[in-house]
Parts: C-alpha cells; sequence; structure tokens
C-alpha cells in the first residue's frame, strides 16, 4: 500500500513556518510514498519542490489551495497559479482546463479564520457534470482541525456524494506532517490518481494532538520562522 499526505503547507504560506527542504525530509524520514504541497493561494514553491522531490525519494504533486468565493479548495497537479476569489464552480473549471484534479479540504470546519466549503455548496456544484469529473474528493480527516465534529460530518458527506475519501495532516509544521494520510494501491502518484478515481483510497489517522498542542507548537514555529520569513531565506 502506498501512503500520501496531500495538504502541506510551507514557509510560502503566509501561515507556514517549514522550508521546502524540511518537509521533504520528514516526509521521507515518515516513509510517506507520496506528497503534495499546497500552500495558501501560491504555486512557486510546490513547483521549486518538484525539481528537488527525487533527491529526497519523495514524489511530490504540485498543488495549492485556493482561497474560493464559496471557500478552501485543494487543486492537484496543476503547475499554474490559479486566481482566488472566483466561485467554487469556476474555480474547479479552471483546475480542470489546467488538467488537474480537485479536493474538498476541511468541509464545514470553523474557527480560527477556517474558510470552508459548506455541504449545500459541494452538492450544487457536482450537478455540474464537468465539476463532478474534477472534483473528486473530500478530505474526511483533517488531523489538525480545531473543529474536529467536522471530520464527522465531512465523512457523512462523503458517504452520502459516493465519492473518494482522503485523510491529511494540514501541517503548518514539520513535525504535524504525517498525522492524517491517506493510503492507496501502489506506491506512485499516479496510481494515487487512479484509487482517487475508483474510489478505493483509505484514511490513515496517527495520535491525535490537542487544541492546545496544535495552536502552541505553531506558534512556537512561526515566531521561530519570523527571520526566515521576512528575509526570504527559506525560498532561496
Amino acid at each position: 500500500m502506498g501512503h500520501a499526505d496531500l495538504h502541506l503547507h510551507t514557509i510560502y504560506s503566509y501561515d507556514g513556518t517549514a522550508s521546502l527542504a524540511a518537509v521533504l525530509s520528514r516526509a521521507k524520514q515518515l516513509g510517506l510514498d507520496v506528497i503534495a504541497i499546497t500552500d495558501h493561494d501560491e504555486i512557486a514553491g510546490a513547483l521549486k519542490a518538484l525539481e528537488i522531490a527525487s533527491n529526497y525519494g519523495v514524489e511530490l504533486i504540485p498543488g495549492i489551495e485556493i482561497t474560493t468565493a464559496d471557500g478552501d479548495l485543494l487543486a492537484y497537479f496543476i503547475t499554474e497559479k490559479v486566481e482566488a476569489g472566483l466561485s467554487l464552480v469556476e474555480t474547479v473549471l479552471r483546475v480542470r482546463e489546467l488538467g488537474g484534479v480537485c479536493v474538498a479540504p476541511h468541509p464545514m470546519a470553523g474557527g480560527m479564520g477556517m474558510k470552508s466549503l459548506n455541504a449545500r455548496t459541494i452538492l450544487k456544484a457536482l450537478r455540474n457534470p464537468q465539476v463532478a469529473e474534477t472534483l473528486i474528493g473530500i478530505e474526511v480527516y483533517n488531523a489538525t482541525a480545531l473543529d474536529r465534529i467536522s471530520n464527522h460530518y465531512a465523512r457523512i458527506l462523503a458517504n452520502r456524494l459516493d465519492i473518494a475519501q482522503l485523510g491529511n495532516s494540514d501541517a503548518h509544521i514539520v513535525d504535524a506532517i504525517g498525522l492524517g494520510s491517506t493510503e492507496f494501491a501502489g506506491n506512485s502518484a499516479a496510481d494515487l490518481l487512479t484509487a482517487l478515481k475508483n474510489k478505493t483510497t483509505k484514511v490513515r489517522k496517527q495520535k491525535e494532538w490537542s487544541a492546545f498542542r496544535i495552536l502552541g507548537s505553531w506558534g512556537i514555529r512561526y515566531m521561530g520562522s519570523a527571520f526566515i520569513r521576512i528575509t526570504g531565506l527559506a525560498r532561496a
């Protein structure tokens, strides 16, 4: 079985704390086969990571977490930045034009500035056949969401829709990588995409962190990364 974490943030996100090298090294250490870097409305880090990922023995999917007018959306297998602020349908169709696929992250989750899609918006969007072919999964386990009950509701929604289910860490610090992840048959990004389309992915969970640990660890790392954030050294 392959093992993937498809929701990771780096210093290229406004709230990320980790360098590309740190993320790739940690992914290798954990035995992840595939990862996706999905910085907020930014793809530059993912593209740089794509150039060096093979040095770490990890396959990388370039991605982005797009702020749509309706809530956040994960896009995978794209190499161009997608404009923020479009509707969910418009955004998914743009990702489709670029040859990518989409997943709804932490749907219905609230708190700490979370911008999540609601069930009604997802259901309505999926009535469009092209959207349904492109929005192929729902993140039913987000390991660092403070609103834990939203994971339960996300799974109910995914079961109702008969859509692929993913577990991800949504890591904003290195230590959180892999706390939530997705299992799939095979070990490559191509195998993962097939599993998503065939709805055969499985969620893997590690021991959950408390809200205090999630916020405290991020706060410490965020302050610690202030210098490289200001100077841009981690982006070199």
